[in-house]
């Protein structure tokens, strides 16, 4: 019978192995060209990407962790940072500033030859930060998480930069379901925020237990779908100054956003939308949830005249139950499973509204995980007892600056790992590039 040790290890390559698949497909989908593209302008070339996630796992596993003498230390600088742009300016970095695309996959052999063999042999009691695998915990995710975020950047690349994927959903082909229009009452009770030390792994600001009282409230059963959304556009939310926080405002107008970012029109005179995917343009699928940033979302709350939930508004929708007890996940305390939601890098793109029901809520909320991360009106904030990560202090206490809204749920790329109850979220309003959606509460 294998040792607990034994277990936990074999436990750890194998999820490992499979984060590095997740990330290693995104980079064999493009075409040579496409690697020294900046798809999104005030973040990195696609390149830097292939170098920094593992130089992430030499930095924390090997250097900081193990005592590795770096083999080469001008790369683990360079892909730790990058070429950062001066204050608020944007890069200004040329492709031939970066190594070449066989130089930094060399380095990758090397580190994950590495990796494998401090698994292969490390101990989990030498350390508090090995305790329980706690840095190789760190690593999977941040591989996991960049292999979603890695997927709304290459998102904008034009479509003839990306092979045609054959394992693609046809998630056109599915019904719709009813709209998003109905509202569910949701009775007055708890939600508890986060979750205590040492009873499963998280990241720093998900430690830290707040128990909060939620008054009554009713939420909509559904996310706002790009139809509803459609209907704020043609009756003018986005000229009416007055639905517009005016930080929002004048962002949106110094970058002459009138649309959601992933919506474009079928020609310049016209009504017709249509809509950006992974792989394609089609007709706007008006069943499916828009995902806009939180401006915009906002706006179309103050059109609406009700508001985002808050962090735990979400919380006592998606995990309270009319017995008072809170669910490990808004089905129940099964695992994530594909016909819960549309996460777990199962689809592209989103589906349907309503189109996993058995992933509803015990009030019959739908969609709380999965088809798009959801915008709450909580700022990202520590949670009672916060304490960094000491190998990772800026992690979450680097946006702890007011400037940012925490986000629950998940998206189509969304690991199902990081569906747990306490998984926080968070990104800052005028971010309009990511597979974001969002439903109201009554104000």
């Amino acid at each position: 019978m294998p040792s607990k040790t034994d277990a936990l290890r074999s436990s750890l390559a194998k999820r490992l192995s499979t984060a590095r698949n997740a990330t290693d497909a995104l980079f064999t989908m493009l075409t040579p060209d496409a690697m020294t593209a900046r798809p999104i302008p005030e973040r990195h070339r696609v390149l830097f990407y292939l170098g920094h996630i593992e130089a992430f796992d030499w930095n924390l596993l090997c250097k900081s962790t193990m005592g590795l003498d770096p083999f080469n230390e001008p790369f683990d600088q360079l892909f730790a940072f990058g070429i950062d742009p001066a204050n608020d300016d944007m890069p200004t970095d040329k492709p031939s500033d970066w190594p070449s695309i066989a130089e930094i996959r060399g380095y990758n052999r090397h580190i994950r030859e590495t990796v494998d063999a401090l698994l292969d042999r490390t101990g989990f009691d030498e350390s508090e930060d090995l305790d329980n695998g706690l840095v190789f915990e760190v690593a999977i995710e941040h591989r996991l998480m960049h292999a979603e975020t890695l997927a709304y950047m290459l998102h904008w690349l034009p479509v003839e930069c990306k092979l045609p994927r054959h394992d693609r959903t046809r998630t056109d082909l599915e019904p719709a379901r009813e709209s998003g229009s109905a509202t569910v009452q949701i009775p007055a009770g708890h939600a508890t925020l986060g979750q205590p030390e040492n009873e499963s792994f998280g990241w720093d600001n998900e430690f830290g237990e707040l128990r909060k009282a939620v008054p009554a409230f009713a939420i909509d059963r559904h996310n706002v779908t790009n139809g509803e959304y459609l209907e704020f556009i043609r009756q003018g939310g986005y000229q009416d100054r007055s639905l517009w926080m005016a930080d929002d405002w004048n962002w949106k107008e110094a970058e002459g956003v009138r649309h959601p970012r992933f919506w474009q029109r079928a020609n310049d005179d016209s009504d017709v939308w249509e809509l950006r995917n992974m792989f394609d343009v089609r007709p706007l699928p008006e069943s499916w949830p828009v995902y806009v940033s939180h401006a915009e979302a906002s706006a179309y709350a103050n059109w609406k005249g009700r508001t985002l939930p808050t962090e735990a508004q979400f919380h006592r929708a998606a995990y309270g139950t009319h017995g008072g007890v809170e669910q490990s996940y808004p089905w129940g305390a099964a695992p994530p499973t594909p016909a819960r939601g549309n996460f777990d890098f199962a689809r592209w793109d989103p589906a349907p509204v309503g189109s996993f029901q058995s992933g509803d809520s015990a009030f019959g909320v739908a969609d709380l995980f999965g088809n798009g991360w959801e915008w709450t009106s909580t700022v990202f904030g520590p949670l009672p007892g916060f304490e960094r990560f000491h190998f990772y202090p800026g992690y979450s206490a680097d946006f702890f600056d007011g400037k940012h809204y925490v986000m629950k749920g998940g998206s189509p790329r969304t690991a199902a790992s990081m569906l747990r109850r306490s998984f926080r979220n968070w990104f800052q309003p005028h971010y309009p590039h990511i597979y974001s959606s969002f439903r109201l509460v009554n104000a």
